[in-house]
């Protein structure tokens, strides 16, 4: 079970609180002390659901936490705007159990989220914190069949986890199913959803829930379409804000590698070789590009599995499952996977291709330092990347350290790269033949996590052979 809320008093260099109760002259040496031994209970929240904190391991509020349930639990409507890691989930909820076991009934809140990753992670924690009430969830997600799915739902069950575009197809299909009770409504990642373009689904959804609700608003950034959409949906909400700026957690120890482009697949190798025993998230930019790196890895010995939007929906349960039980040490992803994502063992974050908007490297390397914990993250930047860059150095406001490698301890490697990148060429050529042989239904089982390419590892261990055996798979 994930541990996002555990204690996160480093969340952020100049977080400021913004609720009056807070006094702004103590000191901070003072003020980490009083917030270290502030509790669930003195938050207002019941013993059951403190219980249930003490069974996850939450041994004290996070700063978003202190600031929301409060407040939520006054009966408020609530806007939060929060680092990603820093315990959003928890802070909404607490306050939805609590006001469940007071009214118990079906059909009780709807969380939508932006991907079907962070609705299976939402619902785990949601399950975790209410076991012992007998809280039943559902996830409602593309990718997952909808007869299923509305069978799941004729059992009205408390809590809907869903992706607004699956929930619509359902409001708009499935007989007997309706929102018409619901108290609670969340929209987490808000900023997320509106650029996924879920604006017309939003609205749908907006139209048929009762306007008499509680809602929940949580971002990391404050775009004008959340704004907009906060307009349309809240009433007299109150803003709770635990970062002013966009920022990284304290403990987390960034750098950057200046590398000619030809030169990535090598650097990559070489980093992942000299922090082997660590846990890794790289980042791509494409499907295509998540399954290449997987293969090339895999033809030299790493045990590396891609997660991207192509794939089914089991696929990336499995992918995902695997790396978390720590089955595989690296994990190779498109940004369908840069937030949300809870896995608390992530020690490394590479940006091997640097992304396009400078907010996804907030969420990119958010995915290790989590919850008080350390991490680092490495960022190539190619000849090509410099400007995109500078604009991530611009919008985190400091320079970062260029990271130290010696350049002829990483080129002993490249003949061993090369070879692995020319394979791989061959599997992704002899992948796609497959596919489109097959034609699309085919293409869905061969979209796995390559764990079936075992062409790769034939010609390899052929090659070895020939070689005098180098390196055994």
């Amino acid at each position: 079970m994930t541990e996002d809320s555990e204690n996160s008093d480093n969340a952020s260099e100049h977080s400021t609180e913004e609720t009056g109760e807070q006094t702004d002259n103590v000191t901070s040496e003072n003020k980490d002390e009083k917030e270290d031994t502030v509790t669930f209970k003195d938050l207002g929240v019941v013993d059951v659901l403190c219980e249930a904190c003490q069974e996850l391991k939450w041994k004290n509020p996070s700063k978003i936490q202190k600031e929301a349930i409060p407040v939520a639990l006054q009966g408020k409507d609530i806007i939060g705007l929060a680092e990603t890691g820093s315990g959003k989930t928890g802070a909404f909820a607490l306050p939805i159990l609590q006001a469940l076991l007071e009214n118990p009934q079906r059909y009780f809140a709807l969380i939508l989220t932006p991907t079907r990753e962070l609705a299976f992670q939402i619902s785990e924690q949601f399950e975790a914190l209410g076991a012992s009430i007998g809280v039943k969830c559902v996830v409602i997600v593309g990718g997952m069949d909808m007869v299923a799915q509305a069978l799941m739902l004729s059992k009205k069950p408390h809590i809907i986890i869903a992706t607004p575009g699956r929930l619509v197809d359902h409001l708009e299909n499935t007989k007997g199913f309706n929102l018409k009770a619901l108290k609670f409504l969340v929209m987490d990642e808000a900023d997320r959803i509106l650029n996924m373009d879920f604006e017309v689904e939003v609205d749908k959804i907006l139209r048929v829930i009762p306007r008499e609700r509680r809602t929940y608003l949580f971002s990391a950034t404050m775009t004008k379409k959340v704004q907009k959409l906060q307009r349309a949906s809240l009433r007299d909400p109150v803003k709770v804000e635990v970062s002013t700026k966009y920022q990284t957690v304290d403990k987390l120890q960034q750098y950057y590698l200046f590398i000619p482009l030809k030169y990535k697949d090598v650097y990559l190798v070489h980093i992942i070789n000299e922090l082997s025993g660590n846990s890794f998230i790289v980042f791509v930019s494409t499907c295509a590009g998540a399954l290449r790196a997987a293969l090339l890895l895999r033809a030299l010995g790493v045990a590396a599995v891609p997660l991207h939007g192509q794939m089914s929906q089991q696929r990336r349960l499995a992918a995902l499952a695997k790396f978390k039980t720590k089955a595989r040490s690296v994990l190779i992803c498109t940004d369908v996977a840069s937030r949300g994502l809870d896995i608390p063992h992530v020690d490394v974050v590479i940006n091997l291709d640097i992304p396009l908007h400078s907010k996804d490297y907030i969420h990119r390397v958010g995915r290790t330092a989590r919850a008080g914990r350390a991490g680092k993250s490495i960022t190539f930047v190619s000849q090509y990347d410099v400007e995109l860059y500078q604009r991530i150095e611009q919008l985190i406001g400091k320079q970062l350290p260029l990271y130290p490698t010696e350049e002829s301890e990483v080129m002993v490697l490249q003949e061993r790269v090369a070879e692995a990148q020319r394979l791989t060429k061959i599997e992704m050529k002899e992948l796609e033949d497959k596919k489109s042989q097959k034609g699309k239904k085919r293409g869905a089982e061969s979209d796995d996590d390559t764990e079936e390419a075992a062409g790769v590892r034939r010609r390899m261990r052929g090659h070895k052979h020939a070689r005098g055996g180098k390196r055994k798979r």
